[in-house]
């Protein structure tokens, strides 16, 4: 008898240093859980367009992040979903652990990593692909309500944000923790748990 793989869908945006430690907790897990795994682009510069109170620090920071959202919403639409963790995986691992805030620096290396072409770098400067980017966004966040952020990950279904950790657990605490986002998952009435941030990322 063979178990069924567990259906998980991950919404990223590169930029944030939250996702990123989560997603390498999907992936620890997903070493050790028969997981189908399927990562889409979800965008903070969307997320927060039409909002008034967001500091001027912040608000400088989402145009080098719509960069990279474009970029991988144009590399999925131009070469395959295939290519959309490989090509995350490249970026974040240049703007989180790397330190990089140069996407001129980030983009070329990342899709040279990956095998992609470089002329892909043009998209991230362009809204050809913005369509498709908002609607793989709004898919997510429509799951879980628009005062949340990324990222946003459905478990057989069933989404939520978060879960948000520092650092990213491995070996058996990474499956225990596993274990308890889909038990909280099963339960269709479940909707928050909460508390406060004692810590900063930690890559």
């Amino acid at each position: 008898m063979t178990s069924e793989k567990t259906a998980v869908d991950f919404w990223f945006d590169p930029s944030c240093p939250w996702a990123w430690m989560t997603s390498r907790w999907v992936d620890e897990v997903a070493a050790h859980r028969d997981l189908d795994v399927t990562w889409h682009i979800m965008s903070l510069a969307v997320l927060n367009e039409d909002r008034d109170d967001i500091p001027d620090a912040y608000k400088a920071f989402f145009p080098r992040a719509l960069r990279y959202t474009r970029l991988v919403a144009a590399a999925a639409e131009l070469h395959g979903q295939e290519v959309v963790k490989p090509l995350y995986d490249a970026l974040g691992t240049r703007i989180h652990p790397g330190g990089s805030t140069d996407p001129d620096e980030v983009i070329p290396a990342a899709l040279a990593e990956v095998g992609l072409p470089a002329s892909l770098a043009a998209y991230s400067e362009s809204d050809e692909y913005d369509e498709q980017m908002r609607a793989s966004h709004f898919d997510g966040i429509n799951r879980v309500g628009q005062d949340v952020g990324t990222p946003v990950i459905a478990v057989n279904g069933t989404a939520f944000f978060g879960p948000v950790i520092s650092p990213a657990p491995t070996g058996e605490i990474a499956l225990t923790l596993w274990d308890g986002v889909v038990a909280a998952a099963s339960y269709d009435g479940f909707f928050e748990l909460k508390r406060s941030r004692t810590r900063d990322p930690q890559f």
